[in-house]
């Protein structure tokens, strides 16, 4: 009887502690994930312009080239992909 109660109780702790582990390892896994996925995130890419109603005046014109050297590195940086950046340059642009 003692070799059985012996038996027993080992088993209780190898099952126990290989739970702990398991649950651990998953807990760490994703914390990892959340933090890969965090910037991801983050990056989305910025809302389209609106669609001038006139013609673009001078401010409006540098307002232009800016959005479009900001969508450029976007682009640069893999942010965008090539189609995405071809979208917005065509909203921006009209």
């Amino acid at each position: 009887m003692p070799g059985l109660l012996r038996g027993v109780a080992r088993t209780a702790v190898v099952a126990g502690t290989a739970t702990a582990v398991s649950n651990r390892v998953s807990r760490r896994q994703a914390g990892r994930w959340a933090q890969q996925e965090a910037p991801q995130a983050a990056a989305a890419p910025p809302p389209p312009a609106p669609a001038p109603a006139a013609a673009p005046a001078a401010d409006d014109m540098n307002t232009r080239i800016e959005q479009l050297k900001q969508l450029s590195t976007l682009k640069e940086q893999g942010v965008l992909t090539e189609e995405e950046f071809a979208e917005q340059k065509r909203r921006l642009l009209g």
